[in-house]
């Protein structure tokens, strides 16, 4: 009776697991491939810069000694390229298979509950654990074929090493996505149920962070608290310890059982942290204000997270120089990077570097800000709102005003703090201010380019996510795999110039991507003007 019963609540679960695939079938690939290449791409780029034994002796002793690279990047924990490969990567590559796979579990979770339309699938042969099961095998797909491809991909490398790499992406992964099922139970909204998943991800790298600056070999309590801390004790490539796996495994049947026992216990649609009621009577005024209270939380957390990044990777700039030391092949990286530095040097150039890589990421934050739109249109929270006193562009302008000027607000807190942390004069804060704002006009071409699809075709609005995972991926290892330059240009921050260290701003192409961006956006909202809603 009891096998009955389960049976039961299962019923459906590969149909949904099907519909789950056909759906992802664009942005998962693509989530995969962004985060297999993050750990693939780097053999050969290390191997010709540590290429002798002398040279990776030399980085083992000076990581020993730099807590705060220790901090970013973790403790080596061996000198062959394999061992540096999952001590440079590992940790990006984890983090990143978390964030795909909170995406992917609420998306078939709590997105589909908002929307209306697990109700629908209730109604019929879908058993009450079917969408979460299918949710989770969706992830646990995904984090198999990442792992997969870097156990394939490093096999040459020891097949050993390879496979326990391989495993811990894949189990960091599917921690996180048992965490996002447990937290789409738990919460009302989508978006809440991704902000808290995604403030314990941004809690387990800052413990991790602060255990390993502590310490050389990782073997501080605070280390071991964080799971991302586990994927490095996996010690992949270097006396590999095998147990460390089980840890994933019991986090993972212990937030996969939680999740299971809430969702037996409330209806579809509810939560068990409903959400905090509103006034009696209402205070918003404005389309404007309506978007800055839907999303002045997630803005919150963004500007946070690049202030105190900034100050970190400022802090880190002197540990960067001594790092490189007279490593040519370093040098050059960096400098294709962040240009050549100026009078201010390698210094410099690693600056740039970070202004850089601060701009890519704000890319993600004015995507998932711009299609804030889609969300409010898909779960039929536009519709009431536009049949008032309130027109399409008024709507849609509170969003994307909120999305442009809180890009620009992360990317000077981020200029702060890196001026802040690397502790220089006046002048070199304002150039640290300087060189995050640059990359605004970059960030607002992505921006306005899911502005234009959510207009045009929101159907492949999600679309804009691939743009920015691609933009991303170029820029973080473009210029150490040396890709032509024309695959460069295919990213609107390789036209970006160079600060802090360039001579003067290069403006025609700032204002040639502004131009654009605003080509753009103008086209975009010209297209939601004329199609129906949720079309």
């Amino acid at each position: 009776m009891r096998n009955r019963v389960t049976s039961n609540q299962l019923a459906g679960t590969g149909a949904l697991l099907r519909l789950a695939l056909r759906r992802d079938r664009v942005i998962m690939p693509v989530w995969i491939l962004v985060v297999s290449m993050t750990v693939l791409s780097l053999p050969g780029s290390l191997e010709s810069v540590y290429g002798t034994p002398a040279e990776r002796a030399r980085l083992l002793a000076t990581m020993t000694t730099n807590g705060s690279l220790r901090a970013l990047y973790g403790p080596v924990f061996g000198d062959s390229i394999g061992a540096l490969t999952a001590w440079r990567g590992g940790l990006f590559a984890g983090l990143l298979a978390g964030i795909m796979s909170l995406v992917i579990v609420v998306r078939h979770t709590r997105e589909e509950e908002e929307s209306g339309r697990q109700e629908l699938l209730s109604a019929a042969m879908v058993g009450r654990r079917a969408p979460l099961t299918a949710a989770l095998l969706t992830a646990l797909t995904a984090n198999a074929l990442v792992a997969l491809l870097v156990t394939t991909g490093l096999a040459g490398r020891g097949t050993g090493g390879a496979l326990a790499l391989g495993l811990g992406i894949g189990a960091t992964g599917m921690l996180f996505a048992a965490l996002a099922a447990l937290a789409a139970q738990l919460t009302e909204s989508a978006r809440l149920a991704k902000g808290l998943t995604g403030a314990f991800i941004g809690a387990a790298f800052v413990l991790r962070a602060a255990g390993d600056a502590g310490t050389p070999d990782g073997a501080s309590a605070l280390t071991w608290i964080s799971p991302l801390g586990w994927l490095e004790h996996v010690r992949a490539f270097a006396a590999e310890r095998w147990w460390v796996l089980a840890l994933f495994a019991a986090a993972v049947t212990a937030q996969a059982a939680a999740a299971y026992a809430l969702a037996a216990r409330r209806d579809v649609g509810m939560s068990f942290l409903p959400a905090r009621p509103g006034p009696a009577q209402g205070r918003l005024g404005s389309a404007g204000a309506l978007a800055w209270r839907l999303q002045r939380g997630s803005l919150t957390g963004w500007s946070l997270g690049f202030l105190v990044a900034g100050v970190v990777f400022g802090g880190m700039t002197d540990g960067a120089t001594e790092l490189v030391g007279d490593n040519e092949k370093t040098r050059e990286i960096i400098e294709r990077m962040g240009g050549q530095g100026g009078q201010g040097g390698l210094a410099d150039a690693f600056l740039a570097t970070m202004a850089g890589m601060f701009g890519l990421v704000a890319a993600l934050y004015i995507v998932s800000a711009v299609l804030r739109l889609s969300g409010e249109e898909s779960e039929q929270r536009a519709e009431p709102l536009l049949a008032n006193a309130v027109g399409r562009l008024r709507w849609a302008g509170g969003h994307l005003a909120v999305a442009y000027g809180g890009s620009a607000l992360i990317l000077l807190l981020a200029g702060l703090g890196l001026g802040a942390g690397h502790g220089g004069s006046a002048a070199g804060a304002a150039g640290a201010v300087g060189a995050t704002l640059a990359q605004l006009p970059a960030v607002w071409v992505i921006g306005a380019l899911a502005a234009l699809l959510h207009g045009a075709a929101p159907r492949f609005a999600p679309v804009a996510w691939a743009v920015a995972g691609v933009s991303l991926a170029l820029g973080w290892v473009g210029p150490a795999l040396e890709l032509p330059q024309a695959v460069m240009d295919l990213s609107p921050f390789a036209h970006l110039p160079k600060l802090p260290g360039a001579e003067a701003l290069s403006w025609p192409p700032a204002a040639a991507l502004t131009a654009l961006a605003a080509a753009l956006l103008a086209a975009g909202l010209a297209a939601l003007r004329r199609r129906d809603l949720a079309t």
